[in-house]
């Protein structure tokens, strides 16, 4: 099922009004119904930027940038601040707890980092929220990236598509429902799955996990958001939050 223009549109009048509220509730149900669970492409142009040459409209993206890691060839990571040390956290469904992944850090077109190849323990792994922790066996010499409970109205994800050169693309935020934030004309592929969604100020609202995009412009990506992934976990405190 392709999502609405029309519920898109209500969606970012809505805001992030309550769920319980009739209009929106309304509003969630077609949303989550409209769930196709597919890595998308939001309208006829991939529009992914190479992250060395990106000039948008995101604060400090190249020091965000960092701490963007790929998993196994085949997901994306953040390392995030958290008070019992910093961990990357993904996606649930890209990896099994206690897996042991290969992160590596600063595979870009333009390598412009610390290029730190490491192996790290998976020791959180949910699917609902669909999130993992992964422990590192050593850190990268980056800033980790906060988490923040604060949509803006114009959202990033830095990703690394198809396992890729790391990438970032720019979207805007359509709500929030049930744990999932929505957003639109935002493009992710398969690789992008567990990839940060960065507000203005470039914090982690939210963890992409799947999209409901259309070649026509239609459909909303999506993702859980990180306040819900805190309350679900046991590693994860809510002082964590470094942004409410």
């Amino acid at each position: 099922m392709i999502l609405r223009v029309s519920i898109i549109a209500a969606a970012v009048s809505l805001g992030t009004a309550a769920c319980g509220e009739s209009q929106t509730a309304m509003f969630c149900a077609e949303l989550q119904a409209a769930r196709s669970l597919l890595p998308s492409q939001c309208g006829a142009t991939l529009d992914l930027t190479p992250i060395n040459k990106y000039q948008g409209e995101i604060a400090g993206i190249q020091d965000r940038e960092d701490a963007v890691v790929l998993i196994n060839g085949s997901c994306t990571g953040t390392l995030i601040a958290a008070g019992a040390g910093p961990v990357v956290i993904t996606a649930g469904h890209c990896v099994g707890l206690g897996d042991r992944s290969l992160l590596a850090f600063n595979v870009e077109a333009d390598p412009d980092g610390d290029p730190l190849v490491t192996n790290g323990t998976v020791i959180e792994q949910a699917t609902e929220p669909d999130y993992a922790l992964i422990q590192l066996d050593k850190l990268p010499v980056v800033t980790p990236t906060l988490l923040t409970t604060q949509p803006t109205d114009r959202l990033a994800i830095i990703q690394h598509p198809r396992g890729g050169p790391k990438a970032i693309a720019e979207g805007e935020f359509a709500g929030e429902c049930n744990g999932l934030v929505y957003y639109t004309n935002l493009d992710t592929l398969v690789g992008s799955s567990g990839a940060g969604v960065l507000n203005r100020q470039g914090h982690l609202l939210a963890i992409h996990s799947d999209g409901d995009c259309a070649e026509t412009g239609s459909g909303a990506n999506m993702g859980w958001a990180a306040a819900d992934i805190v309350e679900a976990s046991p590693y994860l405190q809510s002082t964590d939050i470094g942004d409410r």
